[in-house]
């Protein structure tokens, strides 16, 4: 499951334009030998839009509660109670990004911030920050949520630290704190 919030939705653009695989080969072969990925919401490139896609991902936490891993691109804005940055609405109330990702967040197995802004805070969080944005790790710490995080930095992230991360994660598990370094990211590409 692949949310964004603020940014630039660089990351994605950086995902999709990679080669070695190219994004169809990744979703369609097995990306590693017997296990295949599964994109089961991504805004920018699934076909589904406006209330159904809403209500998919707000299906999400029951319907696969730690079997997804969530990807988040883009800060999370909380000042004014996440009203920077609204995804959808349900039954004619706006969801904010915050919510979408501290639910979801609850639910995976694992969250992978993607590129600097989910990271780190990026760009959306320098001074004066007025929209309050906050990386992911900080952002779960924030609102009580230990899953855990890893965090692939990058402006913007590179496709094959991603789908490598992914790939490590299909094959040996979540990465343990000897696989990361000091910042949450994963040795194998930092």
């Amino acid at each position: 499951v692949w949310i964004q919030g603020a940014g630039c939705t660089g990351c994605s653009v950086s995902v999709l334009n990679g080669v070695a695989p190219t994004i169809d080969r990744a979703l369609l072969d097995e990306l590693v030998p017997g296990k295949h990925l599964n994109l089961r919401f991504h805004p920018t490139v699934m076909a589904g839009s406006g209330e159904a896609a809403v209500e998919l991902l707000a299906a999400t936490p029951k319907d696969l509660e730690k079997g997804f891993v969530l990807v988040v691109e883009g800060s999370i804005p909380t000042a004014a109670d996440g009203r920077f940055c609204e995804v959808g609405e349900i039954d004619g109330k706006p969801i904010t990004f915050a919510e979408h990702v501290e639910k979801l967040a609850q639910a995976a197995l694992a969250v992978l911030a993607v590129g600097d802004c989910a990271a780190f805070g990026g760009i959306p969080s320098t001074a004066p920050n007025p929209t309050g944005a906050l990386g992911v790790s900080d952002f779960l710490k924030q609102r009580g949520v230990n899953t855990p995080v890893v965090n692939l930095g990058g402006c913007p992230c590179n496709s094959h630290w991603f789908l490598g991360t992914v790939a490590a994660i299909m094959l040996n598990g979540l990465p343990g704190p000897d696989d990361l370094d000091p910042w949450g990211r994963p040795k194998l590409f930092y």
